[in-house]
């Protein structure tokens, strides 16, 4: 009998053979999908004249969290289509509810968080779907976000280069220590509770949208690729980062800047930090001579961000450089916050 999957994301390896199986040929699919392709490219128009648009399409669920999901599924959505270099524009969801629980107030709260995050973001919600089904013991939303880029403006997954500077924004990782506060607070007794409620704050302080960062960095220079680092962490971001531009990684382990909140909550929890869901957080590649600039535009807009390691050629790895010595970079295919729901 064959074991059965673990909880998380699909092996990647897995994923690999089924996108090479069921590629498209289609001749407007600018960007299908691929290890680190965390959004479709669609030309609007034959030829992909420089003169159109391209339409940016995302879709992700929030299976972990329950507290604001409405909020999480729009950020985490148009995360990623900013992370092309596009503005985010149309917003749809599928909401599947519980039997148990379900309620008018619980329908309209999650309305609410949505419709509210949109308008934050200037997006239209245009529609979706909403049923109470069977099976379910919390709430799930399925986002799926619309957004467009001018051709020149698009920011390829797989465009890092060699000599690129890595750029993290905020730190890490936001979004996993706010889920472990809201989540999981009865298992964190030993934690004290202002940093607790602090955690909890992640969400909003520092936030998880990394809409601003990513369109301050491709204003500021020569932008090649950007991530946003979720389930599985910054060390699998990195990782998927380096798989889809077909290079290597030199990354400085002192260099990450890891929350004070969240380095707590993981020693409590023994979990690692850079495994640990990451999104609020931005990955980017630049070219070498624009980092400063990019740095210096963050900055000004109040956005912390730290040059975290370097892009190398593919024949050179991967690798984490530690004060103990260089290791292989590590890749969690199973995010550190699935040893909490188990």
């Amino acid at each position: 009998m064959k074991a059965s999957y673990p909880l998380g994301k699909l092996p990647p390896e897995h994923l690999a053979r089924l996108f090479a199986r069921h590629a498209s040929s289609n001749q407007r699919v600018v960007l299908g999908p691929g290890i680190g392709h965390d959004a479709a490219v669609i030309s609007f128009c034959e030829g992909q004249s420089a003169d159109g648009r391209y339409l940016v399409a995302k879709t992700d669920p929030i299976t972990f969290a329950t507290e604001e999901i409405g909020w999480y599924a729009v950020h985490v959505n148009a995360n990623d289509v900013a992370c092309t270099g596009a503005t985010p524009r149309w917003f749809l969801a599928t909401l599947l509810l519980p039997q148990e629980g379900t309620d008018e107030a619980l329908v309209d709260e999650v309305f609410g968080q949505i419709a509210a995050t949109c308008k934050e973001l200037d997006v239209a919600l245009v529609g979706g779907h909403t049923e109470i089904a069977h099976g379910f013991d919390r709430p799930v939303v399925a986002g799926f976000m619309l957004g467009e880029v001018a051709p020149d403006g698009f920011v390829r997954p797989d465009g890092a280069v060699p000599g690129d500077v890595l750029l993290l924004t905020k730190g890490v990782a936001v979004e996993g220590t706010a889920i472990i506060a809201r989540e999981k607070g009865s298992d964190l007794a030993s934690i004290a509770p202002s940093l607790v409620e602090r955690s909890r704050d992640f969400l909003h302080r520092p936030g998880i949208s990394v809409v601003p960062d990513a369109a301050i960095a491709v204003a500021a220079g020569d932008v090649h690729a950007m991530h946003d680092p979720t389930e599985g962490g910054l060390a699998t971001g990195l990782w998927e980062l380096a798989e889809a531009a077909q290079v290597g990684l030199v990354v400085d382990e002192v260099a990450i800047p890891v929350f004070e909140e969240t380095r707590a909550l993981c020693q409590a929890l023994e979990l690692d930090p850079l495994g640990l869901i990451a999104s609020g957080a931005l990955l980017i590649a630049v070219a070498s001579d624009d980092s400063d600039d990019v740095q210096s535009a963050l900055a000004g807009a109040g956005i912390p961000s730290a040059r975290i390691g370097r892009v190398v050629e593919r024949r050179m790895g991967s690798v984490l450089r530690r004060p103990g010595g260089d290791r292989p970079l590590p890749r969690f295919d199973r995010d550190e916050i699935t040893r909490l729901f188990e």
